[in-house]
C-alpha cells in the first residue's frame, strides 16, 4: 500500500513539469516556425534551435527524476544544487539530434548509459530493473500525449544490433562493447553523430573519446568497403526508380532524397575520417565541404548537394508544419500539392515540381557516381546481410538458390555478421 501511495505521489509531482514542458515546446516551435517561414533564420539556425529545445527538455526531465528520487531517499546526489553533475547517467543524442539537425517532427534517438560505480539508482542486484524504469519514466515525461500535447517522440532502440541481448534500452558505457564491424555499418555508424545531450556531459564526452578508435580507423579492409556498398544496394532495393512525378514522393527516403545526401557524406567519413580528423563533423553540410578541402570530391558536387539538401529540408519542414504531421511524403492530390507549393513560396505547382525534380535528379546523379565502381554483391544476385532488416533482393536470391526458408537463412547469417553468436564476435567483444 505504501509503495502504491508513493508511486501516486510521484505521478502527481510530474504533472506540472509535463504541462510546462509541453507549453514551452508549443511556444518555441511557433517562434522557430515564424522565423523559418519569414526567412529570418537559416536552415542551420532552425535545426539548431529545435535541437537545443530537445536538449533543454531532456535536461529538465532528467533533473526532475533525479531530484524526485533524492527527495524520496532512493539516491544520494553528488551535487544536490546541480543534479546532473556526476550523476552517473549519460544521455547521448543520436542521428539528427546529435548533429543539431532536428526537424519539426523528428523523433529524438537516444542511448541512455549508466556509469559503472556511479549509477545512483539502485544496488547492483536491482540495477537492471531500476535502470529500465528510469528510462521509461524519462520517455513518459517527454512522449506521453496529454491535453497539452507532447514534447518529443523518443526512440531508445538505436543500438548496433538490438537483438544481441534482452537488456533494457540502457547500458554501461563500455566502448569495447561496440565492435569495429558494428561501428562501420548500419546503426553503429550513427555513432558518428553521437553527442552528450543531458546528464553527466563530461562523462559522456569521455565515453565518446574512448570509442573513437573503434569508429575512426586509419585503414578499412575490403569487407568494410563491401559492407558500405551493401548498404547502398539496400537503399536501392527499397526505394528504386527515378523521381519523375513528385506526387507522393518521399523527400527523405526516396531516390534523390535527404537520406542519399546523408549517406553520401557518412560513407566518405567512414572511409577517410580515420586518416583525416577534419572529416569527423556530425553535420552533413560541414562534412561535404570538408571532403572538398580534403580533395575527396569536387566543389561543384558539394555545392549541388548542399543546395539540394537545403531545399529538401525546407520541403520536409513545411510538410511537418501542417498538422504536426510526422511525414516526409508529398501529397498526392493536386490541390494539396498546389497549397504546399504556395506555402514554400512558389507561384504554382509546376514551378515547385521543376525545382524539386531538378534537385532530386542532381542528388541521384551524384549518388550513383559515387558508387559507380561498386562491385557486384554476388554472381547469383543480391546477397546482403548487413543492416537491421532483410534485403528483399537477398531473400529472392536465397529462394532462387533453393533454400526453402530464406527468411530463416537470412536471419541466421545476419546474426553471424552482427556477432550474436559468441564464436563470431571479435576478440575485443568476446573479452567484454
Amino acid at each position: 500500500m505504501l509503495g502504491a501511495l508513493n508511486a501516486e505521489h510521484a505521478e502527481l509531482q510530474r504533472v506540472p513539469l509535463m504541462t510546462r514542458l509541453r507549453a514551452a515546446k508549443r511556444r518555441a516551435a511557433l517562434v522557430i516556425a515564424l522565423a523559418d517561414i519569414a526567412g529570418i533564420w537559416s536552415l542551420d539556425a532552425v535545426t539548431g534551435a529545435l535541437s537545443a529545445l530537445a536538449d533543454t527538455a531532456l535536461s529538465a526531465a532528467l533533473r526532475h527524476l533525479l531530484t524526485q528520487a533524492a527527495a524520496a531517499g532512493q539516491i544520494a546526489l553528488a551535487h544536490p544544487d546541480a543534479p546532473e553533475t556526476e550523476c552517473g547517467v549519460i544521455i547521448l543524442g543520436m542521428g539528427k539530434l546529435g548533429a543539431h539537425e532536428l526537424n519539426y517532427s523528428s523523433d529524438i534517438d537516444l542511448i541512455i548509459l549508466f556509469e559503472p560505480g556511479q549509477d545512483p539508482l539502485s544496488r547492483p542486484r536491482q540495477r537492471a530493473g531500476a535502470d529500465a524504469r528510469f528510462a521509461r519514466d524519462l520517455v513518459k515525461l517527454l512522449e506521453e500525449r496529454t491535453a497539452e500535447g507532447y514534447v518529443f517522440r523518443t526512440d531508445l532502440r538505436l543500438r548496433p544490433d538490438p537483438r544481441l541481448d534482452a537488456r533494457p534500452p540502457s547500458r554501461s558505457p563500455r566502448p569495447r562493447a561496440i565492435t569495429a564491424a558494428s561501428a562501420r555499418t548500419g546503426s553503429g555508424a550513427a555513432m558518428i553523430k553521437a553527442r552528450p545531450v543531458a546528464g553527466d556531459l563530461a562523462a559522456g564526452r569521455a565515453f565518446l573519446a574512448a570509442l573513437r578508435p573503434f569508429l575512426w580507423r586509419k585503414h578499412l579492409d575490403f569487407a568494410a568497403i563491401r559492407d558500405i556498398h551493401s548498404i547502398k544496394r539496400q537503399i536501392d532495393a527499397r526505394h528504386g526508380g527515378s523521381p519523375t512525378d513528385i506526387a507522393g514522393h518521399n523527400v527523405k527516403l526516396g531516390h534523390g532524397g535527404i537520406r542519399e545526401i546523408e549517406f553520401f557524406a557518412q560513407t566518405q567519413q567512414l572511409i577517410w575520417g580515420g586518416r583525416l580528423p577534419a572529416l569527423r563533423s556530425p553535420a552533413t553540410i560541414d562534412t561535404l565541404y570538408g571532403l572538398v578541402e580534403a580533395g575527396r570530391i569536387e566543389r561543384n558536387v558539394a555545392d549541388d548537394l548542399a543546395e539540394a539538401y537545403g531545399l529538401l529540408r525546407q520541403v520536409e519542414h513545411r510538410l511537418q508544419m501542417i498538422d504536426d504531421s510526422q511525414t516526409h511524403s508529398l501529397p498526392t492530390e493536386p490541390e494539396a500539392l498546389r497549397r504546399l507549393a504556395v506555402f514554400l513560396g512558389y507561384a504554382d505547382e509546376a514551378s515547385f515540381a521543376h525545382a524539386l525534380t531538378t534537385a532530386l535528379t542532381t542528388v541521384q546523379r551524384h549518388f550513383r557516381e559515387l558508387f559507380r565502381d561498386a562491385p557486384a554483391l554476388s554472381d547469383e544476385g543480391n546477397l546482403v546481410f548487413t543492416g537491421k532488416e532483410s534485403d528483399p533482393e537477398t531473400l529472392a536470391t536465397l529462394k532462387h538458390l533453393g533454400f526453402k526458408d530464406p527468411v530463416r537463412v537470412d536471419d541466421t547469417i545476419r546474426g553471424w555478421h552482427h556477432g550474436r553468436i559468441r564464436a563470431t564476435r571479435s576478440a575485443g567483444r568476446a573479452s567484454c
